[in-house]
């Protein structure tokens, strides 16, 4: 393998990583094998620590790919409890408001859930990485900041019902680029009228690459331990 050349490694995000947690074991691991202290590793697309799945990690020249390979389509597989919103729209902050749910039938969320399908727009949640007047978003909501985002056209390709109960459902959701599914959590709670937020997610594709293409961190590792490598040129290069 030639991995300032350029590699392509995929691997399934463990819950409670940052992606940036992924990419510095990665580049530990290629560091020790080359004996460089230097090497291009990158992602393409982000993970919030509290989802899992498909996450692409490039290595040297391949880092040049990046937005070529985290333009691909998306596919999630995500739960979203119903009856209680939360300021982050998923686990990561405490619940600040619950509604009934015993109006929410089946029929009423595959309804709901046909309005997404398409072009639509979405407004980012104040806690992500979106920039407001060259900040972070997320770290002036996280101070108690007021973040205003501007809503962004999106396509949603696909959205599945995959189980379903009064206070919670998951579903299926094939997407494009900058989609926030956590802000679809909040939007689809919204036209449900019980409010709802993300307490599981799974990305299982990005583009082509599927989650059973996919290996462990530690599998990753291994392999960058354990490749047979392509002759290196110079150390300094």
């Amino acid at each position: 393998m030639d991995f300032i050349g350029g590699e392509v490694l995929c691997i399934d995000k463990p819950l409670g990583w940052t992606s940036f947690d992924a990419v510095k074991r990665l580049r530990g691991a290629l560091s020790r094998r080359l004996g460089l202290k230097k090497i291009k590793v990158g992602h393409a697309g982000t993970l919030d620590p509290l989802a899992t799945g498909v996450m692409i990690i490039c290595t040297g020249k391949a880092t040049k790919r990046i937005d070529e390979l985290q333009a691909g389509i998306k596919e999630y597989i995500a739960t979203i409890a119903l009856g209680a919103t939360t300021p982050s729209f998923d686990l990561e902050t405490e619940i600040d408001a619950t509604y009934p749910t015993e109006h929410i039938t089946e029929e009423l969320v595959r309804s709901v859930l046909d309005r997404f399908t398409g072009a639509i727009q979405q407004i980012p949640p104040a806690y992500s990485a979106c920039k407001v007047d060259g900040h972070r978003a997320y770290k002036l909501a996280r101070k108690g900041h007021e973040v205003e985002l501007k809503p962004k056209t999106l396509v949603i390709d696909e959205m599945e019902l995959l189980s379903f109960s009064p206070t919670e459902i998951t579903i299926r959701t094939v997407c494009s680029k900058g989609t926030y599914i956590r802000a679809l959590a909040r939007d689809i709670g919204q036209a449900l009228g019980s409010g709802g937020h993300l307490t599981a997610l799974r990305r299982t594709r990005v583009g082509a690459i599927r989650i059973d293409d996919c290996l462990s961190v530690a599998d990753a590792a291994n392999l960058i331990c354990e490749a047979e490598l392509a002759p290196q040129p110079d150390k300094d290069e």
